[in-house]
């Protein structure tokens, strides 16, 4: 692998951390240096830091809070 690839990935610990657990991208980046932003593509993908995945993470804590609130409120009128 190119020198330059090593170091850019040395600095993103998130893709060098990728790469360990995906060693096929050794060989895709071998092959075709050129090809960073695939696997920058593939790591959002995998450790799911994509918009979708983040605003689905946010949509399930607000689904979550509303359920605890309406529990709440059950559990105060039953009380009442």
């Amino acid at each position: 692998m190119r020198k330059e690839i090593l170091e850019y990935m040395e600095r993103q610990r998130d893709l060098k951390q990728f790469v360990r657990e995906q060693p096929q991208w050794y060989r895709k980046l071998s092959r075709n240096p050129f090809d960073l932003q695939a696997l920058e593509i593939a790591s959002l993908h995998y450790y799911k830091k994509t918009i979708p995945h983040q605003v689905e993470k946010f949509s399930n804590g607000v689904q979550m809070a509303s359920m605890m609130y309406s529990m709440f409120q059950a559990m105060k009128s039953q009380n009442e």
